[in-house]
């Protein structure tokens, strides 16, 4: 085969590889899966590593019945990782769920300690990567939401910022953060699974109950001292069935803030993720905004000093 054919055909071998969705880094990025010992058992997880020093670390939590590998796929969250500088982490829950306190769950009824998994894998992966003190943050989908939720309650100290996807907080779940948190909340009115105004979610495991998702937004506002009304803005109608208004609280503690989306006929998706089953089942993915850019983004504007 002459030079230039053979190099042709490799450029496109290439991009075929990893030109899909959005744009990869040019330089190194590698993937890193692990094992963790917590509570007696085997926890597994895929570290992404960006190709520069990180900048901060960010725990992606899947949803009920998923894998880290599918919370992966879903959010796309690699190449914004990488453009800056962001370490990603995905660990599988036990038997694909987490113990979000609302007891449901395998991991609840096990008893199992993620609150308690999850912080010691996010310092030893702080450590070994050199991530700044304060630069931890938490992200995650439905049963992923909920924990990260009941994560930033407990261990305020360890997370500077959080973002929760189709996810509140169980009913009767304590929330006392000893530090002020920011926070990114996106809801869809119409999701299906997790209801916006709470109530009975049926999940893996059995039926739990969850408070609503402004009642989670005003918990936020009240733990970080937040002042006034919030402001807010409709974003651009795009055509997709949804419609998205942001509300914004930034008068609060320590320069946190609480930033909510309502995602009006939004389902149980994640904003600008693939539609991961149809809409009859899940309800609509909007496209006015790009979750993972949007919290990429929220997430390096809230670390810690």
């Amino acid at each position: 085969m002459p030079r230039a054919r053979l190099l042709l055909v490799s450029v496109l071998a290439v991009c075929l590889a990893g030109c899909a969705g959005r744009p990869v880094s040019a330089a190194s990025s590698r993937d890193q899966p692990g094992t963790f010992q917590s509570g007696g058992l085997t926890r597994t997880y895929t570290v992404h590593v960006p190709p520069g020093p990180p900048l901060g670390l960010v725990l992606n939590l899947h949803g009920g019945g998923g894998t880290g590998t599918g919370q992966r796929g879903l959010t796309d969250i690699d190449a914004v990782a990488d453009a800056n500088n962001l370490l990603v982490v995905y660990p599988d829950g036990y038997d694909k769920s987490w113990a979000d306190g609302r007891g449901a769950s395998p991991a609840d009824r096990r008893h199992v300690d993620d609150v308690g998994f999850l912080v010691a894998l996010v310092s030893r992966l702080q450590n070994d990567f050199g991530v700044p003190p304060g630069h931890v943050f938490a992200t995650g989908m439905s049963n992923g939401g909920f924990m990260v939720n009941r994560l930033a309650c407990d261990r305020a100290d360890v997370f500077a910022a959080i973002a929760p996807v189709s996810g509140t907080l169980g009913v009767g779940v304590a929330c006392n953060p000893s530090w002020p948190v920011s926070v990114l909340e996106a809801h869809g009115t119409a999701d299906p699974l997790v209801p916006f105004n709470g109530g009975n979610v049926r999940g893996r495991g059995g039926v739990s109950r969850s408070i609503s998702a402004a009642s989670m937004v005003d918990k936020w506002r009240s733990a970080d001292g937040c002042h006034g009304d919030p402001s807010a803005r409709q974003l651009p109608d795009v055509g997709d069935g949804t419609f998205v208004r942001r509300f914004d609280s930034t008068a609060c503690a320590a320069s946190t803030e609480v930033v909510f989306y309502r995602i009006d006929n939004g389902g149980h998706t994640w904003p600008g993720g693939k539609q991961y089953l149809p809409k009859a089942s899940i309800g609509y993915t909007t496209r006015a905004f790009d979750a993972s850019e949007v919290i990429a983004q929220f997430f390096l504007t809230h670390a810690r000093a």
